[in-house]
């Protein structure tokens, strides 16, 4: 059974989201920016999500961990919760 790691940072508006992808992808670390700017309370742990396999997130996390290149910074992705970016850091077929 696939199972990945992930990590994320959950924002209100996905003008946010794109801000901070651009911060990200130019150079600033991924969990400074969750403890930073996270709503989750995972952005304590630098948005650290763990390991988990399909559908024990949300549909549009899945879609995007289980089909996505690893390593890289997706997003915006919008859920029920709000905006997200989403790194993949792992992930076994």
């Amino acid at each position: 059974m696939a199972k990945a790691k992930a990590r994320h940072i959950l924002v209100d508006t996905k003008e946010r989201c794109e801000e901070l992808k651009t911060e990200i992808e130019g150079g600033k670390d991924f969990a400074d920016v969750a403890k930073k700017e996270s709503k989750c309370p995972s952005g304590q742990q630098g948005g650290i999500l763990g390991e988990f396999g399909p559908g024990q997130m949300v549909p549009e996390f899945d879609t995007v961990v289980f089909n996505e290149e690893v390593g890289k910074v997706h997003g915006p992705i919008q859920t029920q919760f709000g905006h997200h970016l989403i790194e993949i850091t792992s992930r076994e077929d």
